[in-house]
């Protein structure tokens, strides 16, 4: 078994839970290849270091089994960039704050290691979204996990998007802009915005405005069959187009094509997790916080 270890920052009190991770993996001969910024912060907290290293999703994508990613959500959204299309399973492990998608426990560390080694896992199939623009300014990295984001860029007016579906006209937002959620993406910005949180696999997506205009409009779900188009309109000539973390600044004249990924991400699951569950324990749903 060949593994990936993906990370970013961690602080002192995460250290410890990194450090078990290693040993997990060393004690149990298992090979690793690290992410080479992440080499840094190992180095900065006294850890293990001399492992071989990888920059780039070629370098991981023919041969590893699995890539755990190890940090929060962030963490996690950003190991999409090196897995890609290569069907390579990710394995969440959550030493941030909420971990809806890195949802493997820091105290689950040993369970997650053996049941990667006993196959008592599960993958869990999470739906992305991809961008093209017309004309074709050549984006990178066109795909997002969680969303799509059109937003305006250096003024404090709103913008208008112009909404198409299926070349079919549904609405003009005027609003600080407008959401692309997947399933996944429901619980995240989307959700905060007001949108509804959305089982994974349902194959539709949410159309999720930002602080709109008119009090009538409200978060609209479609088939994720269905194709969407925008065109923003505002004072300044250019606008931002976000993919999860990622931005990019696009001029006005440039539309945005929105649709279903041919690909999807494999999340590793463990000890019977499932979504529900993940919502009741990181909503608190059922819990009484009077007593």
């Amino acid at each position: 078994m060949k593994l990936a270890i993906f990370g970013k920052q961690f602080d002192q009190k995460a250290a410890p839970f990194v450090k078990q991770l290693l040993q997990e993996l060393e004690d149990k001969q298992i090979d690793v290849v690290v992410w080479e910024p992440f080499i840094k912060k190992l180095n900065d907290y006294g850890l293990r270091s001399d492992y071989n290293t990888f920059c780039k999703h070629q370098e991981i994508k023919d041969n590893t089994d699995f890539l755990i990613s190890i940090g929060g959500d962030g963490t996690l959204l950003d190991s999409t960039i090196l897995v890609r299309d290569s069907g390579i399973p990710i394995v969440g492990i959550n030493i941030g704050r909420l971990g809806f998608l890195a949802n493997i426990g820091k105290e689950e560390i040993a369970l997650a290691i053996n049941a990667l080694m006993t196959n008592s896992y599960t993958i869990d199939e999470r739906a992305l979204l991809n961008v093209k623009t017309n004309p074709d300014i050549g984006l990178n990295l066109d795909f997002a996990l969680n969303e799509i984001t059109v937003s305006r860029k250096d003024t404090t007016s709103m913008v208008t998007v112009h909404a198409y579906i299926n070349d079919i006209y549904l609405n003009s937002y005027w609003a600080d802009g407008l959401i692309i959620a997947t399933p996944t993406g429901s619980t995240g910005y989307s959700l905060s915005c007001g949108g509804p949180i959305i089982m994974p696999g349902s194959e539709n997506f949410t159309i999720t405005p930002i602080a709109p205009h008119n009090l009538n409009v409200r978060p609209f779900v479609i088939s994720d069959k269905h194709k969407l188009k925008l065109k923003v309109e505002g004072r300044e000539n250019q606008f931002l187009v976000s993919l999860d973390s990622r931005i990019n600044t696009i001029d006005s004249s440039v539309e945005i094509l929105v649709q279903k990924e041919n690909f999807k991400i494999k999340l590793v699951q463990i000890n019977d997790q499932d979504f529900p569950t993940t919502l009741r324990n990181k909503l608190h749903w059922g819990y009484d916080k009077r007593n």
